[in-house]
């Protein structure tokens, strides 16, 4: 028998690679959220994949940046410059015209709990 395994669908992730993506994403309007992935940890990895399954159910009204925090530790450690939040691997950030509504790290990153404080 064939079994049929639907694909979820990834998410609609804006890629933080440069200062300006970053001021972009510090400067949009309304809330926006920017995780911050390290490509080598799985717990981040485990993150990134409840994100991804959740994201669109929870908080689809939010755009979410990407940053891979290993490729471009000077923009995370700008992130954390910037909002005065410690910086943590794998982290979530909600922000709001340049104010921090929300931070969550490790297993404290999901879609849920971000519902619950925006």
């Amino acid at each position: 028998m064939l079994k049929l395994f639907r694909t979820r669908p990834k998410l609609n992730w804006l890629h933080i690679e440069s200062e300006t993506d970053l001021q972009n994403a510090l400067s949009a309007d309304g809330k926006v959220a920017l995780f911050k992935h390290s490509t080598r940890c799985p717990v981040s990895s485990m993150a990134k994949n409840r994100l991804e399954n959740g994201w669109e159910k929870e908080v689809s009204h939010i755009p979410i940046y990407f940053l891979d925090l290993i490729q471009y530790r000077e923009l995370s450690n700008k992130i954390a410059e910037v909002l005065g939040v410690e910086h943590a691997s794998p982290q979530l950030i909600v922000i709001e015209n340049g104010t921090v509504l929300y931070d969550a790290s490790h297993h404290m990153i999901q879609p849920s709990e971000i519902s619950k404080h925006i």
